[in-house]
């Protein structure tokens, strides 16, 4: 039984490696690698950024009829991650870098192109003085008129460095502190002084307040009114003034009379024939009241009498 992983192979004794046919590949063939932007880049069909260091499937062949010093050069193939459109860039072996070739602009290059431009300025210039001397001699000249004026500008700094040294910052310093010192004092004694104004105002208006509340006319006093005894009513007094007050205190002190309707919630009245003294009372008042020499509160107090007697009668 022969082994599954053979190693030696068999040769027949006729084998001959040149009757062998060759493949045949073409020269542009295409691989497929995996690869990184080598550089910062936008694509130029949607505006997508595609950053240094995105990681592609890549198709890569090599670039026909350009050669570096026998250096072959290599073109890339890849596509935006957003919009599949296909972006082409090649190395670049004299700048040890890539260039952008189809399908994107490169970001951040400006440095690269001012590099480019100042090795174009210089070219051109050594192949104007290799075929003119002439403009050999104009060259020579504007460099050394560029050197004198370089010079001078450095003097000139020299000298302005000089003049700042001899300046004592620490004065300039304590200067400024001073000044902002008397700053901070003027504002304080304005404030004083505003303080002390408004001060002032409200004293002359408080001034001016009591002046006017003292020159207005004094008002006439009320004069005390005489608390009459409850007992005075029943004196006889021909003044009416002193009929009212009486009155007044009475009413303050007992109360009204001459209302039925608190007489009848206070004194329930029972039909009862008079007696001899009752009917006397009764002319008797008549009497009173006729002549008219009582004032009407003697009759209010006879008739308060006669009702305690009533009731008392009664009682009993």
């Amino acid at each position: 039984m022969s082994e599954r992983k053979v190693l030696n192979k068999y040769y027949p004794p006729d084998f001959d490696p040149a009757k062998i046919p060759k493949l045949k590949l073409p020269k542009d063939r295409q691989y497929v690698v995996r690869l990184m932007a080598p550089f910062n880049m936008r694509c130029k069909t949607c505006g997508e950024y595609i950053y240094k260091g995105k990681k592609f499937n890549a198709r890569k062949e090599t670039v026909q009829n350009e050669v570096y010093l026998g250096l072959p050069i290599f073109r890339f193939y890849i596509k935006c991650t957003r919009c599949l459109a296909e972006i082409t860039f090649k190395t670049d072996p004299e700048n040890t870098d890539y260039t952008m070739e189809h399908g994107a602009t490169r970001n951040f290059q400006a440095e690269k192109l001012l590099e480019e431009e100042e090795k174009r300025i210089q070219k051109e210039r050594e192949e104007e003085e290799l075929n003119n001397p002439m403009k050999v001699l104009e060259n020579r000249t504007k460099d050394s008129k560029l050197e004198m004026e370089v010079l001078e500008n450095l003097q000139e700094l020299k000298e302005l460095n000089q003049r700042q040294a001899n300046v004592d910052f620490e004065a300039m310093l304590q200067q400024y502190k001073e000044y902002e010192e008397e700053q901070k004092r003027r504002e304080q004694e304005e404030d004083e002084q505003e303080m002390k104004a408004m001060l002032e105002q409200a004293q002359n208006r408080r001034l001016l307040a009591d002046s006017d509340s003292d020159e207005e006319p004094a008002k006439p006093g009320t004069k005390p009114v005489v608390k009459a005894k409850p007992t005075d009513v029943l004196q006889e007094d021909p003044q009416p003034q002193s009929k009212k007050l009486k009155t007044e205190s009475w009413e303050r002190s007992v109360g009204k009379w001459n209302s039925k309707s608190q007489l009848a919630a206070l004194v329930t009245a029972r039909k009862q024939k008079l007696s001899a003294t009752q009917v006397n009372g009764a002319e008797n008042r008549g009497t009173t009241t006729s002549t008219g020499s009582l004032p009407s509160t003697v009759s209010t107090t006879s008739s308060l009498s006669m009702l305690g007697a009533y009731t008392d009668s009664e009682s009993d």
